[in-house]
């Protein structure tokens, strides 16, 4: 079985985040970069499918050169290859694309994305590449076994779980819940070693035009100042709730 898992590269949760350019551009300075978690939960059940069904992995990411440190994490963790599209990830579709492509080109049984990124929270992609490459899609998976060709994969809905049926090949959209947080590897002085000497494939972008594309970006508005009301002085309290907050 050939997996491809899509890493994309995002900012530590714990950044700070500053816009430049008159807000339309996201300032990179000083923030960390690392893989998105919701593929990283995908990376980490691909590795037990390599260990327990002898599956080959590939990793691939859409973006420039400062990207490839994630790849090269994502091969520390176990993954045997990589590909990196050289092409700047700004618009869903047009990712998605590269990715279908890639795909396709390899003939990979079994597509990980994760659900969403944590920079964009777009959650487009996996679909699109489903549709542009024809294979079966099951979005929100937070369980996957394969037999062969048969897939038996649960996703989160709406109050509960939902168990499915399908056959490779097999497009899925990843979270929390695919494998535990407790299960995610920290590559060790071995992996980031034998990383060094795993392939990283550049590949040139197709010339797919972009659909969209951000304008401006806005923080959201700063909390308001916190006023402290003496347990005792409850009329005081009706005042502020009624006039001020407006909520009675």
């Amino acid at each position: 079985m050939k997996i491809l898992v899509c890493i994309s590269h995002v900012p530590d949760t714990t950044s700070k985040i500053n816009f430049a350019e008159g807000d339309t551009k996201f300032d990179t300075t000083g923030v960390q970069y690392v893989i998105n978690p919701n593929d990283e939960f995908g990376l980490t059940r691909a590795m037990w499918f390599k260990e327990k069904q002898g599956a080959s992995v590939t990793v691939v990411n859409v973006g420039g050169p400062e990207t490839e440190p994630t790849l090269r994490k994502a091969l520390a963790i176990g993954a045997d290859s990589a590909i990196r599209v050289n092409a700047a990830a700004e618009d869903g579709f047009a990712v998605a694309q590269e990715l279908a492509k890639v795909a396709q080109d390899g003939a990979y049984d079994l597509v990980i994305a994760g659900r969403e990124s944590i920079d964009y929270n777009g959650g487009m992609v996996p679909g699109m590449i489903a549709g542009l490459t024809g294979a079966n899609f099951i979005n929100n998976c937070i369980g996957l076994d394969i037999d062969g060709t048969s897939v038996t994969a649960i996703r989160e809905i709406d109050g509960g779980k939902e168990t499915s049926t399908t056959s490779l090949p097999l497009v899925i959209g990843g979270q929390k819940g695919i494998v535990e947080e407790s299960d995610l590897r920290i590559p060790n002085m071995r992996g980031i070693m034998m990383a060094r000497k795993k392939p990283l494939t550049l590949v040139e972008p197709a010339a797919n035009a972009a659909k969209t594309a951000s304008t401006k970006f806005e923080k959201p508005a700063a909390k308001g100042a916190v006023k402290l009301v003496d347990a005792g002085n409850i009329d005081e309290l009706v005042n502020l709730l009624h006039n001020e907050a407006k909520v009675i």
